[in-house]
């Protein structure tokens, strides 16, 4: 078989990243937008060690767990993967998505797993649209599926209101200044869990002398604040050109406040059975640290729980509000370093009993990490992911140091998207 000629399958499974997995000839198949049960007519894109990857050209016949998108940008738009099937299907898919990673890397898991569902709208607090410049002027929204190609979106179903009536508002002011929005990448947007203001920040090749037209395109009274990134993303720095560039999130009762740049974790619905689910499994007492610790979610979530917690972060801008955040909350107990995880640990010696958070990003702790975490035989692990290949292979070498997976929980911070939270509670052997 070969590019460009056309086939028909029959979609047997969902995977990873959202794709469908059939068979032709004999061959795996994989295919965008193929969902369980489904009969395609594809095309085949490229031919790979082992398998194929084609693109969709006309659905036959639809699986029984197919449904009409809420969203009129579904199929153009890559952001949501799963638009097109009823919520309950999407969970039952993500669970056996996360049971074959698992098991594909060598950690199956074969006990039950909590899964806790999110409404499908409205539910992300912070969100990254690109910019693209066009015939009829600036195109703002997300990339289509397999394409850097912008898909201008006028709503967007998984934010606010508010969120999206700032979009739309910066959509106008891109579209009157053109030779700014050429410049202009991405727009970072974040919003506090319960609304308060929206927070923008313009990235690409942008410079100082930028902030008047930046001004000038986020004219809406929406906007509590407005920032831009001079520089790269990997090395540039944030100017603040209007307001603040903080949201607050109320957590457990506690505020939490967040730069556009931090990370904090993107579901409003929640983010509260997430920390507390964490809070629940960690054994009360004794030493917590609390790795890639963001904002604070974790550590201070734990603090009143913990004789001492201490947060491991690298980013400044999350480093500055972890600290804000445990001295409003008056916890003294509590201490946040700024350093790369994999180069911060050791930290001298670990205290009996510790308790260690672990919420790497998409690609995971690493190896060098789990050595170093089970090196210092900890009580207790939990685990915080948003990637299932990653989290398998990162458990299967602690697996390797001795230590077990006493217990799976899953969270569908994600809804529509083919991404998932997973927390694994490990003890030692």
């Amino acid at each position: 078989m070969r590019p460009g000629e056309s086939l028909e399958l029959t979609i047997e499974k969902g995977v990873y990243r959202g794709l469908g997995l059939g068979r032709a000839e004999g061959q795996v198949v994989f295919l965008p937008r193929g969902l369980p049960g489904d009969r395609w007519r594809a095309r085949i894109a490229s031919v790979e060690r082992g398998y194929l990857r084609a693109e969709p050209e006309a659905l036959l016949e639809p699986g029984a767990g197919r449904r009409s998108s809420p969203c009129a940008f579904v199929p153009a738009c890559g952001g949501c993967c799963y638009q097109e099937l009823g919520y309950e299907e999407q969970l039952r898919l993500k669970e056996a998505v996360l049971r074959e990673s698992l098991r594909r890397a060598g950690a199956p898991w074969d006990g039950p797993i909590g899964m806790r569902a999110s409404p499908e709208t409205g539910w992300r607090t912070r969100a990254t649209f690109h910019v693209e410049m066009a015939g009829r002027g600036a195109s703002v929204g997300l990339h289509a599926e397999g394409s850097r190609t912008v898909v201008d979106l006028d709503r967007c179903l998984q934010v606010s209101d508010a969120m999206n009536g700032v979009l739309e508002a910066l959509r106008r002011g891109l579209a009157r200044r053109p030779a700014f929005a050429a410049r202009v990448a991405d727009i970072v947007l974040a919003e506090g869990r319960e609304g308060g203001g929206v927070v923008a920040c313009f990235e690409g090749r942008l410079g100082l002398d930028d902030a008047p037209d930046a001004l000038a395109v986020s004219d809406t009274p929406g906007l509590s604040g407005v920032g831009l990134r001079v520089g790269s993303r990997a090395a540039g720095r944030f100017v603040l050109l209007r307001g603040s560039p903080h949201v607050v999130s109320v957590v457990l009762g506690a505020p939490l406040r967040s730069h556009v740049l931090s990370f904090f974790q993107g579901n409003r619905f929640l983010v509260d059975a997430l920390a507390q689910h964490v809070v629940d499994v960690l054994p009360a007492g004794g030493t917590v640290l609390d790795l890639f610790a963001g904002v604070g979610l974790f550590a201070l979530s734990l603090a009143r729980r913990a004789e001492r917690v201490l947060g491991i972060e690298a980013a400044p801008t999350a480093v500055d509000d972890a600290r804000f955040n445990a001295a409003a909350a008056g916890l003294r107990q509590v201490r946040f370093v700024q350093a790369d995880v994999a180069r911060g640990l050791p930290i001298g010696a670990p205290d009996p009993g510790e308790r260690v958070v672990l919420d790497p990003p998409r690609s995971g702790a690493g190896t060098a990490v789990v050595r170093a975490v089970a090196g210092r035989e900890p009580a207790a692990v939990a685990y915080v992911s948003c990637d299932p290949p990653t989290l398998g292979r990162d458990l299967r070498t602690f697996a390797e140091r001795g230590y077990r997976v006493g217990r799976l929980d899953a969270f569908d911070l994600f809804p529509d998207t083919f991404h998932l939270e997973a927390v694994a509670l490990l003890t030692r052997v």
